[in-house]
């Protein structure tokens, strides 16, 4: 099943000098995710600072699980909302 990740940095209650020391090892675990297939894609917000991700798991809190491997979302430095998807019919055959 795939989940879309929204995520927001609390830019509110954490600095720049406070990401910094930590975007060494959430680089890292993306890739580790990546590798496992977990992680599907990954794009940066041009918003707001933040990234969306398309992942890859078995349920809502197995997704929610992988997201908290990541360093910035263990430190509570990120706002994360998991939205379910589910395929497209428009692109199954015409029903007759």
């Amino acid at each position: 099943m795939q989940f879309l990740s929204i995520s927001r940095r609390r830019t509110d209650q954490f600095s720049d000098a406070d990401f910094a020391p930590r975007i060494e090892a959430e680089i890292a675990q993306a890739r580790a995710l990546y590798a496992q297939g977990s992680l599907r894609q990954i794009w940066h917000r041009a918003d707001v600072g933040g990234a969306c991700i398309l992942l890859e798991a078995d349920s809502e809190t197995h997704a929610r699980e992988l997201l908290n491997t990541l360093p910035l979302v263990k430190a509570g430095m990120l706002e994360t909302t998991i939205i379910p998807l589910k395929p497209y019919a428009g692109f199954c055959p015409p029903r007759a």
